[in-house]
């Protein structure tokens, strides 16, 4: 019987996974059947959900299976069932299934956990999934047809982390196409910490406070929402912001499934990974993307829930999951190199490299390299099985 392996999600970290096991698989001409399950056969471009058009931020990943081999199940897998080997999905119909493997690939992603504020999860908007954006772009195309206010023109976003800043400043420039340049619009970002990208380094936070400045954007400080209603928002302090726009970037966590492997996990739901990405005290079961707990490098520095990272973690773990099914060595996940290219809206970019972010490039020059990496370098290579298995080489050259 031919080997199975099961890559459960589509995103970034699981259509590299499954290029890459068919890419070791093609190498040594063995047959092994590798089989995604996903609700869609397309990649969601997530990183860019902040733009306009989000639905146009999709690449269907069909054509690519295709020609590598690579078998797609339309549904969402419910259980993980390690003792038996299985997952238990239910199909587009409705229908649960149970599917057996002999090496899992877990790649289901994360999402925005509203649920953490009272009033959240029905009143804030957020960017975490296409089905989310989409709605919040077309709240936003709405306001021109509501009456004239400050809660109309005012939008708060909640997280003052790389999505809230993102989505932060682009929004003067937005509003402004949506309401008319005369409009007096407001956005503020709500940041508990002490100053606006203070957990990074000061290179870094005095370019976002600069762009900041020169949009308009403000900043509330030391800040922490208690609630949101309809009305808009109440921070902890007792001051309330009105709003008809409040949108909710923190919170991030691993998909549910983690929780349903015995294994360590991190404050984020995240599988602890050895350096080859099985999940401790799991052989037959990889994590990787932002379900994978995993360390970069020597030095204590561990892969964020980032698409840079999502990639590579990919690329390696479905090499190894080959391997492990083919008696080839594996190859350790290392990935020493960090950069940051931040999107500031009408301002430009910032783009900084090492994890002590080292700003390289400002305004304009780091504009045209965000456009090209999001717009491109990111994007799934195109339907070709010679260069697809040649970009899923772990050791091919990305960021």
């Amino acid at each position: 019987m031919r080997k199975q392996i099961l890559i459960v999600g589509a995103g970034f970290a699981g259509m590299w996974a499954a290029l890459s096991a068919a890419r070791l698989a093609d190498k040594h001409q063995q047959a092994v059947d590798i089989t995604v399950i996903a609700p869609q056969p397309e990649l969601r471009v997530r990183p860019r959900f902040y733009e306009s058009h989000v639905q146009t931020l999709v690449s269907p990943l069909m054509p690519l299976f295709d020609v590598t081999g690579v078998k797609f199940l339309r549904g969402t897998v419910e259980q993980i069932l390690p003792a038996s080997k299985e997952v238990s999905w239910k199909d587009e119909n409705g229908e649960v299934r149970l599917r057996r493997y002999d090496r899992l690939v877990l790649a289901s992603g994360s999402h925005v956990n509203r649920d953490i504020v009272a009033g959240a999860a029905e009143h804030a908007f957020d960017l975490d999934q296409l089905e989310s954006a989409t709605v919040l772009e077309q709240h936003l195309k709405d306001l021109a047809g509501q009456p004239e206010s400050d809660a109309r023109n005012t939008v708060v976003v909640c997280g003052g982390g790389f999505t809230g800043i993102e989505m932060a400043l682009e929004l003067p420039g937005r509003l402004r196409e949506i309401l008319g340049e005369d409009a007096k619009t407001r956005v503020v970002v709500v940041e508990r910490g002490a100053q606006p990208g203070g957990r990074w380094s000061k290179e870094l936070r005095d370019v976002i406070i600069e762009a900041s400045a020169e949009l308009g954007v403000e900043w509330l400080v030391n800040a922490e929402v208690e609630s949101v209603d309809a009305s808009g928002v109440t921070l902890k302090d007792g001051q309330v912001i009105a709003s008809q726009t409040v949108i909710w970037t923190v919170g991030v966590q691993a998909n549910g499934l983690t929780a349903q492997i015995d294994a360590p996990r991190d404050r984020q739901g995240r599988l602890h990974v050895n350096a080859n990405l099985q999940v401790e005290g799991h052989e037959d079961i990889y994590a990787t993307g932002d379900v994978a707990y995993a360390a970069t490098d020597d030095k204590g520095n561990h892969a964020l829930m980032t698409c840079q990272h999502a990639i590579l973690l990919g690329k390696f773990a479905g090499n190894n999951v080959a391997a492990s099914l083919l008696n080839v060595a594996p190859l350790p996940y290392r990935q020493e190199m960090y950069v940051t290219c931040l999107d500031l809206g009408a301002w430009g970019a910032v783009y900084s490299e090492g994890w002590d972010q080292q700003v390289k490039l400002t305004r304009e020059e780091a504009k045209k390299l965000k456009v090209s990496i999001v717009s491109e370098l990111i994007y799934p290579p195109k339907a070709d099985r010679a260069v697809a298995f040649e970009v899923a080489d772990p050791y091919a050259p990305f960021v």
